[in-house]
């Protein structure tokens, strides 16, 4: 059988249980978006925001999800493909898809695996802060 991968925009009817549950496997690493207090506000995010899926036959097996400002910038937030299909550059083509698609835009990663990107060939320019509001509010 051949093997076909096909990126295409994220539909929450179609999509959406598929990609949890690839979520829900990766298990506490990524309970930041599948707990049940914050999992249908990651729902939300995933339909309001630049969303793709691949699918490899009829399986999905990786998304990228992204946010952008509407005139210079898309912000990869997230980038995952499910073990299983690791290694046959999905996520080399969801990143492709993000830039086809955002031709005159500049497309950033927010990363914390910075060794894949790397191996991407990707260029690694300043760093990502997280604000509390108790530092601000002090």
């Amino acid at each position: 059988m051949k093997i076909e991968t096909t990126i295409k925009p994220y539909n929450h009817l179609t999509d959406e249980e598929k990609l949890m549950n690839i979520i829900l496997a990766e298990g506490e690493e990524w309970s930041d978006y599948h707990a049940s207090d914050v999992r249908e506000k990651y729902q939300d995010l995933l339909r309001e925001s630049i969303t793709f899926v691949a699918y490899e036959n009829e399986e999905l097996c990786g998304y990228v999800r992204c946010v952008a400002d509407g005139h210079l910038s898309v912000w990869v937030v997230d980038l995952l493909v499910a073990p299983k299909f690791r290694g046959k550059d999905i996520g080399r083509k969801l990143m492709a898809c993000v830039c086809e698609n955002y031709p005159n835009h500049k497309v950033y990663v927010m990363s914390d695996v910075d060794e894949y990107y790397k191996k991407q060939g990707y260029e690694k320019i300043g760093s990502i802060f997280q604000v509390s509001n108790t530092e601000i509010n002090s």
